[in-house]
């Protein structure tokens, strides 16, 4: 297997749902991605009850999620306090965020892009040794308020970023999935060749672009990818961001070009049709959709 999948819904998912999804429907769905043989997993975050109250119950799912031979639980946090919550509760790896674009950390976060990174950058080097962290930076490509981001203030902050700690995973976010392929093999392209092959892609499918985004990460090198099983989710402080890149259409893809995933794609279907199901989620992907594929599984 020389690809590494993050599955994503049960945190970039769930958290733009209005109404709430019990706990017991998000436990259920990292269970049934889990059975599918998924091994990496957002399984929520620690961010203000007030800001996302979708993510209010992640202690419980983490603590379930954790009894699960083998995952690796990634909790998002964006602060001081988020931090200690997550290494409190025994997260196996802590994802940090901000944003590349000062309109939308602002949004998103209520502070300068220079505050976050400073408090981030404050968590990088106070975590205990040993600690696994990925940095999420958001916006790469391109932001809901100031448009395409310029790929050379991209790359200022892929810098400072990965300067950090030479080991950190640095995952690259096309959050408003407005990014184009040309854009996105460019900068993990140069991310890659200048600070060695430790970039992730995270990308949405809002403009019908995620396989291909996708795709150009890969071609560039980059091995770690993010989506989510139905293809759910979006931003809340993105405008118009609909859900990830859908995992059934991403892994049907890398299969087609000969990747292992070690994905049950049967099971992965039927967990995405959960995800799907869920009430107040607005699903995404093509591949639940084509007969010949539910006909083989």
């Amino acid at each position: 297997m020389t690809v590494i999948l993050s599955e994503v819904s049960p945190r970039d998912g769930l958290q733009p749902i209005q109404q709430w999804v019990p706990t017991e429907t998000k436990i259920a769905l990292v269970r049934a991605l889990y059975e599918a043989g998924l091994r990496r997993m957002e399984v929520g975050s620690f961010v203000s009850p007030k800001a996302i109250p979708q993510m209010r119950d992640t202690h419980e799912v983490l603590r379930a999620a954790k009894q699960l031979d083998g995952l690796e639980c990634t909790v998002l946090v964006p602060n001081r306090k988020g931090y200690e919550l997550a290494m409190e509760a025994g997260a196996d790896r802590l994802g940090l965020f901000m944003s590349v674009t000062e309109s939308h950390n602002r949004a998103n976060l209520n502070r300068t892009r220079m505050e976050s990174f400073e408090g981030l950058a404050a968590i990088v080097r106070d975590a205990p040794k040993g600690t696994r962290i990925r940095f999420n930076l958001s916006c790469t490509f391109h932001c809901p308020f100031e448009g395409v981001v310029p790929e050379a203030e991209a790359l200022d902050w892929i810098e400072r970023v990965q300067a950090l700690d030479g080991q950190m995973e640095v995952a690259l976010a096309d959050t408003t999935g407005n990014a184009a392929p040309d854009q996105v093999r460019r900068v993990m392209e140069h991310a890659i060749r200048s600070w060695g092959n430790r970039f992730a892609f995270h990308g949405h499918d809002t403009y019908g672009m995620g396989l291909a985004n996708l795709m150009a990460a890969y071609e560039a090198g980059c091995r770690v990818f993010d989506a989510g099983a139905g293809g759910i989710g979006g931003c809340p402080y993105a405008p118009g961001a609909t859900g990830n890149t859908a995992m059934e259409d991403a892994v049907w893809m890398l299969h087609r070009c000969g990747e292992e995933t070690g994905v049950d794609f049967g099971r992965l279907l039927r967990a995405a049709d959960l995800a799907a199901a869920i009430p107040g989620a607005l699903p995404g992907g093509r591949i639940r959709g084509v007969p010949a594929v539910r006909a083989a599984h």
